[in-house]
């Protein structure tokens, strides 16, 4: 899969962010090394530190399905490029620190990351 497939993949995903604190909507799509993908949306709560972002949930939604095993993830956001917050880097870094990083303000105008250049001292055991 393409880096702009997968884009769109993330902002179809959008569609199903739950932001109403913050009306900032986020999708994301994360490519497994066996080429299948899984979506997550940002969801808010009251209590703000509930919150899980859209990297966070594909993630999750990833692992819950017995997959460990990443290539990319992309991010698109009401607001165009979304860089991935400390916190999803982090969390991403445990299953593919050299996972592509994909945003941008839209499938023509995209920067691919690596992972280890946002984050390059992640926390491991």
């Amino acid at each position: 899969m393409d880096k702009k497939e997968l884009y769109r993949e993330a902002k179809a995903a959008m569609v199903n962010a739950y932001a109403p604190y913050s009306n900032f909507t986020v999708g994301a799509a994360l490519l497994t090394k066996s080429g299948r993908v899984f979506t997550g949306v940002n969801v808010e709560n009251a209590s703000f530190g509930a919150t899980i972002c859209a990297e966070r949930t594909a993630c999750v939604k990833a692992v819950s399905e017995g997959h460990k095993d990443f290539a990319a993830i992309a991010i698109a956001s009401s607001r165009g490029g979304a860089p991935m917050c400390g916190i999803c880097r982090q969390f991403l870094s445990e299953f593919a620190p050299d996972l592509k990083v994909i945003t941008g303000d839209d499938e023509d105008h995209l920067i691919v990351t690596e992972l280890t250049e946002l984050l390059p001292d992640n926390f491991r055991l």
